[in-house]
């Protein structure tokens, strides 16, 4: 544990801004239960950082997250040792944030903006303050172009566009963090900040070393609190990672940034919510929760005509894959589309396994031509018709015949899974997505269903 005071290492941050202590009444420790400390005696704001001093070596950063009468409720940024009865209760202000420029690209911090990847500290001729940069709705220019992502299945059937805002949503084990992985490595972004919030410690390595790997790393910052961490610093994660693609975006960057989990950043603002006594409402979630998210999604996207964007993708876990869990119905109320990984799919084996029935991207028909957009909807239209006859198919019940919709579904369906499936190495662009996609749907003479995309890509 670092045992230096917190204005210590704030000025090691950035030295030019200096960090004081306001001549504030210090305060003292009253009460203290599960993830919530009492004290009384200050006369602070909600956000205000605090210190508490237990000894001369030993202090605890902690945030205001509320108050009631004359006692303050104190959150610790992380977590708690050698806390005592009456230990002292330091005000401090200073300007929170941390170094940044291009030398940050390639590094890994957690949710203070510390280095936690052991290459030293970090460097840069900027500060970077921790607050958000709010943009009038008013001055951001609309989504009309789109944003290369190197996937075949996501490029041509639900096309993203720079500055837009999807979901990612799936359960457990079906190959979200491979997807984002591929994103980052394959996109045509300028730069990638990915944000592993609420995750095993063990996925925060293997996401960085084996999915990710160097030359993702190279153009991506990762800002990472895995699920140990106190609830206070899986939030400030989150935000982190908004605030760091927000600067590359007052850049002129174009920015893709992937947050892992939006989950996971609501259930951590549940349990600062729950800790300070607000009443629980839709399924345990207390009604900040429903406020907090709006306002972590509404800092992507883009800024005025010919300057930078952010283009994000929220997984959002469904547990027990019901996407009528109430952050996932929040979530897609208020993003531009989502996409849906399928279970089902991937214990086919097919991946990525994006369901394309269900998934959505609101602002694609504003950034496609019309030939494009007839071809993704008849390849969705033949994906269902054939799901749709998927049982009498399998015990041969259907006759050739009958429907000519469902007949070109079946002749093609080899195919239509093959298009969706895609290497974990392989990058397919916006242009090549297209080109493959006509081919599919191409009318051929005498077809038996094999094409030079089936061979390639076998189904299963």
């Amino acid at each position: 544990m670092n045992r230096r005071p917190l204005s210590e290492r704030l000025k090691a941050y950035a030295p030019e801004h200096p960090v004081r202590i306001e001549a504030l009444a210090e305060g003292r420790i009253t009460r203290s239960v599960g993830l919530t400390i009492e004290a009384v005696g200050l006369n602070v704001s909600v956000g205000r950082q605090c210190e508490i001093i237990t000894d001369e070596r030993r202090r605890i950063e902690a945030e205001v997250v509320g108050f009631s009468g004359d006692t303050v409720y104190l959150m610790p940024v992380k977590r708690v040792e050698g806390l005592q009865p009456g230990a002292r209760v330091v005000p401090l202000a200073h300007a929170a944030g941390m170094r940044i420029g291009p030398q940050l690209l390639g590094r890994v911090v957690n949710g203070l903006g510390q280095p936690i990847d052991g290459h030293g500290p970090l460097a840069g001729d900027e500060f970077l303050d921790f607050a958000p940069h709010e943009i009038n709705p008013l001055k951001r220019h609309p989504i009309s172009e789109p944003l290369d992502v190197g996937i075949r299945a996501i490029n041509a059937l639900i096309t993203v566009g720079r500055g837009q805002r999807l979901g990612l949503f799936a359960g457990s084990g079906v190959g979200k963090s491979v997807l984002m992985g591929m994103m980052t490595k394959f996109t045509t972004a300028d730069v990638v900040v990915v944000g592993l919030v609420g995750e095993r410690g063990r996925e925060v390595k293997e996401f960085i070393d084996h999915i990710l790997g160097d030359e993702g790393l190279r153009r991506a910052v990762v800002v990472a609190s895995p699920a140990d961490d106190a609830p206070l610093m899986r939030l400030r994660a989150s935000q982190l990672a908004s605030r760091i693609a927000e600067y590359y975006r007052d850049q002129g960057k174009n920015v893709l940034l992937l947050m892992d989990s939006l989950t996971r950043f609501a259930q951590a603002q549940r349990e600062i919510a729950l800790a300070v006594g607000e009443p629980p409402a839709t399924k345990g979630y207390p009604p900040s929760v429903f406020a907090k998210v709006p306002e972590l999604v509404e800092r992507a996207g883009n800024a005025a005509e010919g300057e930078g964007s952010i283009t994000a993708f929220y997984t959002v876990l469904t547990e027990g894959d019901d996407l009528q869990d109430p952050i996932a119905d929040a979530a897609r109320a208020i993003l531009d589309g989502h996409i849906v990984l399928s279970r089902r799919l991937a214990e086919e084996g097919i991946y990525p396994a994006i369901d394309v029935e269900s998934s959505i991207s609101r602002a694609m028909a504003n950034i496609v031509d019309d030939r494009h957009l007839k071809r993704m909807q008849r390849f969705k239209q033949l994906l269902a018709r054939y799901q749709q006859n998927r049982d009498l198919i399998s015990i041969g019940a259907y006759s050739k015949g009958s429907d000519p919709d469902t007949d070109t579904a079946i002749e093609r369906y080899p195919m239509l899974r093959a298009f969706i499936q895609q290497g974990l190495n392989q990058s397919v662009h916006f242009a090549e997505s297209l080109a493959n996609l006509e081919a599919l749907l191409k009318p051929v003479e005498g077809s038996t269903g094999a094409s030079p995309l089936a061979a390639q890509h076998p189904p299963g």
